[in-house]
């Protein structure tokens, strides 16, 4: 076959260059099953003929909701693709309420989900859609399963039909609605080509340097997401060896089981990661824990491309050998590089990783531009610590006057779906307009230094951007969610989450229990202590003056972060209107 110019035609070119005999690799009843390449492209063509059996049309909507990422969310992708229907994922930690509007607003006619819970609440507002079924990937109910769904597909009859279905897809039609997670307002769908998501994949692939199909990968973040969703494809087309991860919480059992060579990560994780990291070494006594944070230490002052001296390589290579090889263990010891994207990573993290031979290249990327925008590689002189990289190949970069970054190229999204004033707003002369604000060096690497809607100016005047101060503070131990405030006041102050398991383990350590985060004394003083230390880098216009501290963790749940763990920040300032009021009060 030609090179692939549909989603669809990624999983044929596996099987014709590359088939495998685990394509895709999960866990059931404790035991890690597989399928091959042909038993995958089999099961996709009898999902393609069980819908048409349903009467889906071209360009019907599949809305499809899973709890984990899974070989039958997969196959149903591609069934659905084949016949020009198109997928819309949801996140399965939305309200009912969410699950309502997007599948309302999108015209889906079926909806998959993965359990039984999911089912519960697809159930509770199934009458307010114009849903014709539901159907469940567990074996929940016999006449509404996944084998159910398949077997309506069992005969070959109609395959006829499928192959004709396929051969009416172009590469620019629509391919699939993403609904924003919506840090602010309503979600919008996003329609995306099989052109944006191909043409995207295949530049990526380039970009990364993973050149043979002898890799295996995990597969964990949400597949609704674009990142993940996008991942999903170029492992198709790599032929590499996929494993799904059991669950979040499994995922570090999971690596060590797997080995992968490959994982693709969001901030919060590897902060989480480090976290655990030194957690552990501070648990350490004598010369063990001198050695952790001697090496800690060390590593922080790693430059790439042999910047260092020779002694501090000598050094790094004892490090690597009495501390970092451990790191490298508990990733599943064969990680050869983590890309690293959906919100900014600490530079320090990206340091310390890469000094321990581990590195993180970090990306930029949104779901209007397929994600794929810009990634580091350490190949050619193509990372640089601070930011998201070059751009990728047939990829433009354009700076605003006031800052914003605009893109060109086929990455860019069709629209909004039934939003064609917002689609014109965004997109103005084949330009999108990101909404992030950056800068582009000499050297072609793009730093993105906030959100423009999220820069605000103070009553004297001086612009505030929160993002820098808040990735700074993050870098505490204490603190690990927080959010910059200030808009039309005097001072910027923050709303601090603490890192409530490091926490009690510090009070632990000084043999107290904090019974009200909000108002301990001595916890207080020490977070002031970090504030200190963050505001050391900046004007005295952008310091920190006052904080206060939540007295509970920011959820996804509780509505106060998006699925993606990006902070809504209109609903946790209208939650601690009190606080907001207390600090700018007094």
């Amino acid at each position: 076959m030609s090179f692939p110019k549909l989603l669809f035609d990624f999983i044929y070119h596996q099987q014709e260059k590359f088939p495998q005999e685990k394509c895709y690799v999960y866990k059931k009843d404790n035991n890690w099953l597989s399928i091959s390449t042909k038993e995958f492209i089999n099961e996709a063509n009898i999902a393609s003929r069980a819908l048409l059996n349903l009467g889906i049309k071209s360009n019907d909507k599949i809305a499809v909701i899973s709890s984990n990422n899974r070989p039958e969310w997969h196959i149903l992708d591609i069934g659905t693709l084949q016949i020009g229907a198109q997928n819309v994922p949801i996140y399965p930690t939305l309200a009912e309420k969410d699950y309502e509007y997007i599948i309302n607003h999108s015209d889906a006619v079926y909806c998959f989900v993965s359990d039984k819970e999911l089912l519960a609440k697809v159930n509770a507002i199934k009458d307010k859609t114009k849903l014709k079924g539901i159907f469940t990937f567990d074996d929940i109910n016999t006449e509404t399963n996944w084998n159910t769904f398949l077997d309506l597909g069992k005969s070959t009859e109609s395959q006829p039909k499928v192959e004709e279905r396929k051969k009416a897809v172009k590469p620019d039609d629509l391919a699939t609605i993403i609904y924003t997670s919506g840090t602010t307002g309503t979600p919008k769908g996003v329609m995306l080509s099989h052109r944006n998501i191909v043409e995207n994949t295949l530049v990526s692939a380039d970009a990364l340097d993973l050149k043979d199909n002898h890799h295996r990968v995990v597969s964990y973040l949400p597949i609704n997401h674009i990142f993940e969703r996008f991942a999903s494809y170029y492992y198709q087309h790599m032929g590499f060896e996929v494993h799904f991860a059991e669950s979040i919480d499994k995922l570090g059992d999971n690596l060590r089981e797997i080995h992968p060579h490959f994982i693709p990560v969001v901030p919060r994780l590897i902060e989480k990661v480090f976290d655990k990291i030194v957690a552990k070494g501070s648990d350490l006594s004598g010369i063990k824990k001198g050695l952790f944070f001697w090496a800690l230490g060390l590593a922080e002052n790693y430059k790439p491309y042999n910047q260092n001296s020779a002694f501090y390589n000598f050094k790094l290579k004892i490090a690597r050998k009495l501390i970092f090889s451990k790191w490298k263990e508990a990733l599943g010891g064969e990680l050869l590089f983590m890309v690293s994207g959906s919100a900014p990573l600490q530079e320090r993290l990206i340091t310390i990783f890469t000094a321990a031979g581990i590195p993180i290249f970090e990306g930029y990327g949104m779901t209007e531009t397929s994600p794929g925008v810009s990634i580091n590689d350490l190949r050619n002189g193509g990372f640089k610590v601070g930011t998201v990289g070059k751009a990728l190949k047939d990829v433009a970069i354009k700076i605003a006057e006031d800052g914003e970054i605009l893109i060109k190229g086929s990455n860019v999204m069709l629209g909004y779906y039934k939003n064609e004033e917002l689609t014109s707003k965004t997109i103005i002369d084949g330009y999108l307009h990101t909404g992030d604000i950056g800068t582009l060096d000499a050297d072609g690497f793009l730093k993105i230094t906030d959100r423009k809607k999220e820069i605000f100016k103070t009553s004297g005047g001086k612009y505030i951007a929160p993002a820098v101060l808040e990735s700074t503070l993050k870098q505490s131990r204490f603190i690990e969610q927080v959010m910059v405030i200030g808009e039309s006041q005097k001072m910027p102050a923050a709303l601090i989450q603490i890192n409530f398991e490091f926490v009690n383990e510090w009070a632990k350590r000084k043999n107290y229990t904090i019974t009200d985060v909000s108002t301990d004394v001595n916890l207080i003083p020490r977070i002031q202590k970090e504030i200190d230390i963050c505001n050391a880098n900046f004007g005295n216009w952008e310091k920190i003056k006052k904080f206060e501290i939540t007295p509970e963790e920011w959820t996804i749940e509780g509505g106060l972060l998006t699925p993606t763990m990006k902070m809504k920040r209109k609903n946790i300032k209208e939650k601690y209107k009190h606080l907001h009021q207390k600090i700018y009060s007094s």
